[in-house]
């Protein structure tokens, strides 16, 4: 079941905890991305707090919020990027979009299967999904007082055999929130601290979300035979003298 858009509003915009763990995924989603310049780039779930880096330099940017979660506008004192939509079929046009994260979007999903042919829809040739779930070894996915207690966790294996089945090509993973998902003062305090030795000794440490980069590659399909018949010179042409050139 998807969460409501107030309790996600809530949790990343009204909660140290929820802006610590905003900052710790949105860094990791600029390393991966750190420039969108004249690219579209669309976020699904609640995937607007990542998406901030890229509203001045996009072409366009867009902010998908499925039906059963509700929407709310944003960027708040800018134009609005939200968008309310089914959750299997999204108001895009097949191939426009470039850079595409979901969050908060497939793990609560009743339908996982036609949410990832919508993100393979709207995907262009070469375009590239960054998908970020819950990790089933984590500590965040074993609390309730976060976003990521909720849904269907992930292990890597299992979210990088569901999105091949769909078609896509992984490219890069990484995992983020190692900071526990408490409100204590001192874990807020070192939440910075924490992500930086997680990435440095992972995976010794569990980080609380997955994240896995995948590409849409289209292959030109080869037709049997179709190469040896080109290779052999026309029968038409057998028997045909060249033309000799004659006196200037």
């Amino acid at each position: 079941m998807h969460l409501d858009v107030l309790d996600l509003r809530n949790f990343y915009y009204r909660t140290q905890l929820g802006r610590a763990a905003q900052k710790a995924i949105r860094d990791q989603v600029v390393a991966l991305w750190p420039e969108a310049t004249g690219r579209t780039v669309a976020g699904f779930g609640f995937a607007v707090p990542l998406l901030r880096p890229y509203l001045a330099e996009a072409r366009r940017v867009i902010g998908l919020m499925p039906g059963q979660q509700g929407v709310m506008p944003w960027p708040v004192g800018m134009e609005n990027v939200s968008v309310l939509c089914e959750e299997t079929r999204w108001p895009l046009d097949t191939g426009i979009v470039d850079r595409l994260v979901v969050l908060h979007g497939l793990e609560t999903s009743e339908n996982p299967t036609a949410v990832l042919e919508e993100c393979w829809r709207v995907l262009g040739p070469g375009g590239r999904a960054l998908f970020i779930v819950p990790n089933r070894s984590g500590l965040w996915s074993r609390s309730d007082r976060t976003p990521f207690g909720y849904g269907r966790p992930y292990s890597m294996g299992q979210l990088d055999a569901q999105l091949r089945t769909h078609n896509f090509v992984a490219e890069r993973h990484q995992t983020a929130l190692y900071v526990p998902p408490s409100s204590r003062r001192f874990w807020l305090r070192t939440a910075v601290m924490w992500e930086r030795l997680g990435h440095r000794v992972s995976p010794v440490m569990s980080g609380g979300v997955l994240m896995l980069e995948v590409s849409k590659q289209l292959h030109t399909p080869q037709r049997p035979g179709l190469r040896a018949a080109v290779r052999k010179p026309l029968r038409v042409l057998e028997g045909i003298q060249k033309p000799v050139p004659g006196p200037a």
